[in-house]
């Protein structure tokens, strides 16, 4: 509501047809791909207050995105 702050819901993440850790965990995309192996991109993921940023994973999972406007 200040425009300083976004709600991501703890939405998990998709491997095939499997959703896992919906409710409990986040995990979003970022918008850059890993520089030394194309098939992984950067993400964001939480859980229980926490964060880890810079992670990557391949881009075939299913994770969300969370468009912001500059």
């Amino acid at each position: 509501t200040n425009g300083n702050s976004i709600f991501l819901p703890a939405a998990g993440y998709r491997l095939g047809s499997s959703l896992f850790y919906a409710g409990s965990n986040g995990y979003y995309w970022s918008s850059e791909l890993f520089p030394l192996h194309s098939n992984y991109a950067r993400n964001c993921y939480f859980r229980s207050g926490s964060r880890v940023a810079d992670f990557s994973i391949y881009r075939c999972v299913g994770q969300s995105v969370r468009a912001v406007a500059k």
